[in-house]
C-alpha cells in the first residue's frame, strides 16, 4: 500500500502527456523574448545613429558655402573710401586713358597689366582673402614682389601680389577676409610705390577684377 501512495517519479512526470509541450513551450518563449530584445537594442542603435549622422554636417556642405560666396576686396572693406586704384586690368576695348593708366613700364619697355595695382594712403595695409580657399603657392621674388596664390571652391584663382610678411604656406586652407600678407612695394615697378598688384582668373583666364568688385 505504501508503495501505492509514493509520489510520481520524474520518469513519471516526464510521461505525462503536458510535459513535454510545456517545455518546448517555455522554450519557445524565451527564445522569442531574446530575439524581441535583440531587435528592440538594435533598432535603438540605429535610432541613435541616424540622430548623430544628423547632427553631422552634410558631406560637401562647405564646399557648397564656399561656392556661394563673391569674391570680396583684397583688403579690409573699411578701407574701400581710401583705396586708390593706380594701375587699371589693360583692356583693349577701353578708351586710350584706361589703356594707358593699365600699362606696366619697367626699364623702358610697356607691359600690359594683368591686375589691378591697389594702395591705400601710399603705406602698407593688411591683404586679406578675397575668397575662401587654398593656399596653391607662395613665390618669394623681392624684384617682383612675392605672390601668394589661392585657389577657391567656384574655380576661380586669385593671385596677391607685392605682399611681404606672409602669414600663410602651399596648403594652408583660409577663409574669406583673412590676413595672408601685407602690401608692400617692389623693384619691378617702384613708380607706384606701397601697393597690392591684385588678379583674378576665372576658369584659367585673366579677367579685370573690377568684374566682380567696385573700386
Amino acid at each position: 500500500m505504501r508503495e501505492d501512495k509514493q509520489k510520481p517519479s520524474q520518469k513519471t512526470l516526464m510521461q505525462q502527456a503536458w510535459f513535454w509541450p510545456a517545455i518546448y513551450g517555455g522554450m519557445a518563449l524565451m527564445i522569442v523574448a531574446v530575439i524581441f530584445g535583440f531587435n528592440q537594442l538594435y533598432e535603438s542603435q540605429q535610432e541613435t545613429a541616424l540622430v548623430e549622422e544628423a547632427m553631422l554636417p552634410e558631406p560637401g556642405l562647405v564646399e557648397t558655402a564656399a561656392r556661394e560666396e563673391t569674391l570680396k576686396y583684397p583688403f579690409k572693406e573699411e578701407l574701400v573710401n581710401e583705396v586708390a586704384i593706380l594701375q587699371n586690368f589693360y583692356d583693349v576695348n577701353a578708351d586710350a586713358a584706361s589703356r594707358e593708366k593699365a600699362l606696366l613700364v619697367f626699364d623702358q619697355v610697356f607691359t600690359a597689366s594683368t591686375g589691378v595695382s591697389i594702395a591705400i594712403n601710399s603705406e602698407p595695409f593688411e591683404v586679406v582673402a578675397a575668397m575662401s580657399g587654398e593656399v596653391v603657392e607662395v613665390k618669394m621674388d623681392e624684384f617682383t614682389g612675392n605672390t601668394i596664390i589661392m585657389e577657391h571652391a567656384d574655380g576661380k584663382q586669385t593671385r596677391y601680389s607685392s605682399v611681404a610678411d606672409i602669414l600663410v604656406k602651399a596648403g594652408d586652407k583660409v577663409t574669406q577676409g583673412e590676413q595672408i600678407a601685407t602690401s608692400q612695394g617692389n623693384d619691378w615697378n617702384p613708380t607706384v610705390g606701397v601697393h597690392l598688384y591684385f588678379e583674378v582668373l576665372e576658369q584659367g583666364v585673366l579677367v579685370d577684377p573690377r568684374k566682380f568688385l567696385s573700386f
